[in-house]
């Protein structure tokens, strides 16, 4: 399970693959399917920044985060950074991050934690992708709905 979430620790959107699966590459089809409404207008798909650990800090996931005007808060892994010094000047500049928005990388940590403890998700008791899936936004539903009565007076 892939997913993004909000700082309220939402799911926002979510992909399923198998369990072998790096989450690397996942980085970007996860993106595209968030969207989000407001009040009025077309869903926003464009977040202001985006936060990840060291496992997404690449090359094309950085570019894709620059080409659609996206603040990338990812540290950059130490190989990288060696990498870099290595090519001297040709190495380009490194990378920075906003280490107070950093630390509220966890809401997506504490929204998985959010979804397993349907214990159907955690147990992984479903047998075929699809039915689990359908559990996956089931929860998700869940959570959305426990949050949005909880914000009702």
């Amino acid at each position: 399970m892939h997913l993004a979430a909000d700082r309220k620790c939402r799911p926002l959107a979510l992909i399923l693959t198998a369990g072998q699966a790096a989450d690397s590459p996942q980085f970007i089809p996860v993106l595209k399917k968030v969207r989000v409404r407001g009040p009025v207008g077309r869903p926003r798909s464009r977040p202001e920044a985006v936060a990840g650990d060291k496992a997404y800090s690449s090359r094309g996931n950085r570019a894709y985060l620059r080409k659609r005007r996206i603040k990338a808060v990812i540290p950059e892994k130490k190989d990288q950074t060696a990498n870099r010094k290595k090519k001297g000047s040709r190495g380009g500049r490194p990378v920075s991050h906003d280490t107070e928005l950093y630390k509220e990388r966890n809401t997506v940590e504490r929204a998985i934690n959010r979804m397993k403890a349907w214990r159907g998700i955690a147990t992984r008791y479903d047998k075929t992708p699809g039915s689990y899936l359908a559990g996956l936004y089931l929860r998700a539903s869940m959570i959305w709905i426990k949050d949005l009565k909880r914000a009702i007076p």
